[in-house]
């Protein structure tokens, strides 16, 4: 069965004052992947304001002026000194997990993780990070199918070849290919909060979170043909508010009540119940973030029974209580609107 996505120790806080946008810094060696590559300098500079402002600055960096991919070579533009000043460093996957690695590019990676910058890998990146000593003692994972050979070559990592990604604060791995939209998008959330990081998904046409991790993707028995559940999936996010009983989503889907829950874990990973779950926590966040309802009044509007049953699955989806989230994220209208209401006594706090 697969199991959630991981992310360790997340706290959303409100970004520190800067002089000027976040900046993320992607670095290039010889055998990058290009995709691992292109990800987060697609995802990122898609992250936009609300007035359509840059939220990062994204640069790419090497420790020579050109690389060689399998395909092309780059020229890149930036050299390593630029992660002495980035605030989040990504470390894309490496085609060749035997390939030398620049002792240059470790010592600075070294450094950043010292510096306490925020520094991730994608996919097969996760051999990078780890030669530098960073993920010892940590959760991590990789692509599953290096997984083993990650584990075999550094014991000291907790390797966990189920997950999408793995948040351990200001250090983060992600498994391979799409995975790393995941890792990215995840990371734009925990900055700017999940309106933002919905929009970039939208623009690289990504969910903001998939149910599921690497799991569903590990050589199973291939099931029988089966229609899709797309058609499904669209009416209960459009119907989130609403008491979604086992038996009344089978009714809808015209099966079983057993085949709707083996074709939803063979198509989608989870449980409809964990799907649905995670469903209301997104639009929670997203109301907590535009809306000055109260926390009531917000589980009522995403399909909880109540107030402590929306913090109990924010809790263990989103890793804090609404309330914080809110503090956190929630747009100055909304959270003036709160404050009069409070002043007023004209809603409970």
């Amino acid at each position: 069965m697969a199991k959630k996505t991981v992310f360790a120790g997340f706290k959303p806080t409100r970004q520190r004052v800067r002089t000027g946008p976040h900046l993320v810094a992607v670095v290039a060696f010889d055998g990058v992947v290009l995709g691992d590559l292109a990800t987060p300098l697609e995802v990122f500079a898609l992250a936009r304001s609300a007035e359509e402002r840059p939220c990062y600055e994204v640069r790419t960096c090497s420790h020579q002026p050109a690389v060689e991919s399998a395909h092309v070579t780059l020229q890149v533009p930036w050299r390593l000194s630029l992660l002495k000043r980035a605030d989040t460093v990504i470390v894309p996957g490496i085609d060749n997990i035997d390939r030398p690695i620049p002792q240059e590019l470790l010592r600075a990676l070294r450094a950043a993780v010292s510096r306490h910058s925020r520094v991730a890998s994608i996919c097969t990146g996760a051999f990078i990070l780890a030669r530098t000593g960073a993920l010892d003692g940590l959760k991590a994972t990789t692509h599953w199918l290096a997984a083993q050979e990650l584990a075999r070559r550094h014991p000291a990592i907790k390797v966990d070849p189920d997950v999408l990604y793995v948040d351990n604060g200001n250090v983060l791995t992600s498994a391979g290919a799409a995975a790393g939209f995941d890792l990215c998008l995840h990371l734009v959330r925990r900055d700017l909060g999940a309106e933002i990081a919905a929009r970039a998904a939208r623009a690289v046409v990504m969910p903001l979170e998939r149910a599921g991790g690497q799991a569903q993707f590990i050589v199973y028995e291939q099931p029988a043909v089966v229609a899709s559940l797309g058609s499904l999936l669209l009416w209960l996010g459009q119907n989130v508010d609403k008491q979604l009983s086992l038996s009344a989503i089978a009714r809808h889907a015209a099966m079983s009540t057993r085949t709707l829950s083996r074709r939803f874990l063979e198509q989608v990973g989870t449980t409809p119940v964990r799907w649905i779950a995670g469903a209301r926590v997104r639009r929670a966040q997203q109301l907590l973030e535009t809306t000055s309802l109260s926390i009531e009044q917000v589980a009522t509007a995403v399909g909880f029974r109540s107030a402590s049953v929306l913090r109990e699955h924010f809790g263990g989806i989103v890793g804090t209580t609404p309330l914080a989230y809110r503090r956190a994220f929630g747009n100055s209208k909304s959270l003036e609107s709160r404050s009069s209401s409070r002043s007023t006594g004209s809603s409970r706090p």
